[in-house]
């Protein structure tokens, strides 16, 4: 097993490695750490942003060095710091060049090096290698290799060998293939090169944009060192998460869901934002599992089918348009505010009296909870109205939502219904009533501390029994602390269910909350974004196919890969991501990768429809997929001819249409 216990949360324990004087794995708390954006061999301004992501809570910072120089000017960056009081712990950020890495673990406490570009080769060409030829080309890269390894050995200085997806080397995708295993192996190799000079100093990451890429690969190095008796600490991360709300939902689906699990050591939030940002998104996530080893008790799983490692969605039966092939459903719930047409576009839909038409938009609820509420209006097409079972049988309208007793009670009703229930209430008559009841929704409760494993847990149960009705996964997070606005929310919800449909499980999605911070709109995501006034059930909506969007179960708008910017970007990252936001967020199903410079470039944007990669000093290099369709163009015209590349593959309609 990849974790320590399914139902039960622990710590998977790794050995310990010292950066500097702040140890990471073994039994230390998770630490967080973020990455500066400024020029390198800019000490002051590096310095400065550094301070300022300390005071935010960062435990390690890293910092990119490209070439000799920047490596060597980390020391001057270290001094500075010291200077003004602050010992950190720093990581140089390397990528292609062994002499860079060689300088700067003679500086500071870790270098970063990806196996995909360090001394390995990226050119997007497959070919057969023979035993002898992978070989040759391990002997290659051992050689360039191992003097780092000494110098690290030397130093005390520790190192992560961080795999990103979307950088694998030709020889790894050749043998391994463009997946888990292959960036698993990735890593492995370079650790067999430290173990043969018994360097065991080791940090390891697993990062993809795509969350469930990333956990399964998480999961499947944990049984690889498992094999090989190795248990080196985990940096978890989800690379190129992009900014604001979607950054914060796709980061917390991927990071979070292992987190669930017990595992990791480290966490990186990596959003398209100034780094101090990061931070406390980061500390959200880590702070939420203090003392869970208290959370109530959850039945041990003594059998179960599921392979956590290769993604297979829960086989349901489809009842109307929900299980079976159906896309997952989105339930607003109303039952807390009068109902009128008007309040109906906090659910994605627009009345319009003149013409007596619903504008839908892609991001339209399917259910609507409407409690004991009565509706007075005709719905648009497609919204289910969905009442409490009293109220349903007063007035026969709609759909009835039972609790278990009330299942339990009545021998059957007329049509389809939503059961609500917990793992508690899964005895034996209820699971046996639920075997001869056709059209029956499930909606899967917890308030439980540990709810994630818990709901996984009845998800498991109802497969065992081979019961096979759609489940809406249902959180309420009135109870939860919301101090910090939406933050909370947005991450625990990503979270507790992102973490579930990665897995294959949910037919739907239902988030509640009482308590958020209604009108919080001073904090600014990026540049250009600031947090608007809204209602509650705007914002939940929002969120629920967010989350639906992150796990890539259901698309309903534009996806943006957006690297978090560093030293290397040689243009405004915020400021670009957002402007090309603008003119495309209604390009449902799109996937463009916006990104600062050619290391974050075409390996980085893994499954990008297209790319726009920083190639220079104002200058842009646009991609189709991995292929190059522009080079070196200005940057004061290159997103008008993003936008021509899309149009020309016609994939581009007039926002509104």
């Amino acid at each position: 097993m990849f974790c320590n216990s399914l139902t039960e949360y622990s710590r998977y324990r790794t050995r310990e490695v010292f950066i500097g004087d702040v140890p990471l794995g073994a039994g230390n708390p998770v630490r967080i750490q973020s990455m500066t954006t400024t020029d390198t061999m800019n000490t002051i301004a590096t310095v400065e942003q550094s301070i300022r992501m300390i005071d935010a809570g960062c435990e390690y910072v890293r910092i990119t060095a490209p070439s000799k120089l920047e490596a060597q000017n980390l020391q001057e960056i270290k001094n500075e710091l010291k200077k003004r009081g602050y010992n950190v712990p720093l990581i140089a950020d390397i990528h292609f060049t062994p002499n860079a890495a060689e300088i700067a673990a003679r500086i500071v406490e870790k270098v970063r090096i990806n196996p995909g570009n360090y001394a390995d080769k990226k050119k997007f060409e497959l070919k057969e290698y023979s035993d002898r030829d992978y070989q040759l080309e391990l002997e290659r890269i051992r050689e360039k290799f191992h003097p780092l390894v000494k110098i690290c050995k030397e130093y005390g200085t520790a190192m992560r060998i961080g795999t990103n997806h979307g950088s694998l080397s030709d020889r790894i995708m050749s043998r391994f293939g463009d997946n888990p295993a292959g960036m698993v192996e990735s890593a492995l190799e370079f650790v067999r090169f430290c173990e043969e000079l018994d360097y065991r100093n080791i940090v390891l990451s697993m990062k993809s944009s795509n969350p469930q890429v990333m956990v399964q690969a998480y999961r499947l190095l944990i049984l690889k060192m498992k094999e090989s008796g190795m248990n080196y600490p985990l940096h978890l991360g989800v690379t190129e998460a992009g900014g604001g709300e979607d950054g914060r939902i796709k980061s917390a689906l991927g990071i979070g869901a292992l987190l669930e699990d017990g595992i990791g050591d480290t966490i990186r939030v990596s959003l398209t934002e100034d780094p101090e940002f990061e931070l406390p998104v980061a500390a959200i996530l880590r702070d939420r599992y203090k003392g869970r080893e208290t959370h109530k008790h959850i039945p041990v799983l003594n059998s179960f089918t599921v392979d956590f490692l290769n993604y297979s969605r829960r086989d349901t039966g489809a009842v109307g348009n929900m299980g079976g092939h159906n896309l997952p459903v989105v339930v607003a719930d109303f039952s807390g505010r009068n109902i009128t047409s008007h309040a109906l576009k906090d659910a994605g839909y627009s009345y319009n009296p003149e013409d007596d038409k619903w504008v839908i938009s892609d991001t339209a609820a399917d259910i609507l909870f409407a409690g004991n509420q009565k509706i007075n209006f005709p719905l648009p097409s497609g919204l289910k109205p969905l009442f409490f079972f009293e109220k349903w049988i007063a007035d026969k309208e709609g759909y009835p939502l039972l609790n278990p007793s009330q299942f339990l009670k009545n021998s059957s009703t007329d049509g389809m219904i939503f059961v609500e229930t917990g793992i508690d209430d899964l005895t034996y008559p209820f699971l046996e009533k639920l075997k001869t009841t056709g059209q029956c929704i499930i909606v899967l409760t917890t308030d439980n501390a540990h709810g994630f494993a818990e709901q996984r847990r009845a998800f498991i149960e109802l497969m065992n029994e081979g019961i096979k009705h759609p489940v809406i996964i249902k959180r309420d997070y009135s109870g939860e602390k919301m101090n910090a606005g939406t933050d909370e929310l947005t991450v625990y919800s990503a979270t507790d269910t992102g973490g579930l449909f990665i897995d294959g499980f949910g037919d739907g999605i239902w988030i509640t909350s009482a308590n958020f911070e209604k009108e919080k709109d001073s904090k600014i995501y990026t540049k250009n974004l600031i947090r608007k006034k809204e209602t509650r059930e705007t914002l939940l909506n929002r969120i629920s196919f967010g989350i639906l969007q992150a796990a890539r179960v259901r698309i309903s708008r534009t996806e943006y890969i957006a690297c978090p910017s560093c030293g290397r970007t040689l243009f405004d990252l915020q400021e670009t991501t957002e402007k090309i936001r603008r003119r495309t967020e209604h390009l449902k199903g799109v996937k463009i990768a916006i990104m600062g410079c050619i290391v974050n470039g075409p390996g980085e944007m893994a499954d990008a429809d297209y790319g726009y990669v920083g190639s220079g000093v104002d200058k842009i290099t646009l991609y189709r997929g991995k292929e190059i369709v522009r080079r070196n163009i200005s940057s004061q015209n290159a997103v008008d001819l993003l936008i021509d590349l899309i149009k020309e593959d016609n994939n581009w309609n007039e926002p509104g249409n």
